[in-house]
């Protein structure tokens, strides 16, 4: 039986279950910086911070339960970055390497004119080869390379900026 997987803006009431994914990731020291889980009250402000219309948080579902999460979060503060942004996607550990990343990149990549976004960036560890092989696909490269900038475990790690352009709105 094929999996029916819906792509819908997140709601608040996501949150709780945005989080649960995000934590499943930190143990792995390949995702995410974090060195111990976030709370759902750490993540309130990150939450409110987007909206749908410009920087949304978009949660996958199936059969009503949310199995993964993309974000497109601002890259700067500032004024003349706002046509790029920042993309982040999380996945459930029983659901990865199911083809959800790339059905969250395509979206991704089709809404950007929509959302006013002409660049996309994604900062990934250096030695997250999945990751980079999934933006690859997609058309990302290297845009920087910040070396030994993360220490995990006592381990220096790099991190890749890798970027795309998308057609202008």
């Amino acid at each position: 039986m094929q999996q029916i997987f819906e792509i819908v803006n997140a709601a608040r009431d996501d949150l709780e279950r945005i989080v649960a994914i995000y934590n499943t990731t930190i143990a792995s020291r390949s995702v995410t910086a974090d060195l111990e889980p976030v709370t759902l009250e750490d993540r309130i402000a990150w939450f409110e911070e987007h909206s749908p219309g410009h920087r949304p948080i978009w949660v996958m579902k199936e059969g009503g339960a949310t199995v993964a999460w993309l974000s497109f979060s601002k890259f700067n503060s500032r004024a003349a970055y706002d046509s790029t942004a920042e993309i982040s996607i999380y996945i459930d550990p029983e659901y990865r390497s199911k083809g959800i990343g790339s059905l969250f990149l395509r979206k991704a990549i089709e809404e950007c004119p929509r959302l006013g976004i002409r660049n996309i960036i994604a900062l990934v560890f250096g030695h997250n080869e999945a990751s980079l092989a999934l933006l690859r696909k997609f058309g990302f490269e290297q845009w920087g390379l910040l070396p030994g900038v993360t220490t995990l475990d006592g381990i220096d790690r790099d991190v890749v900026y890798m970027g795309r352009k998308v057609a202008a709105p």
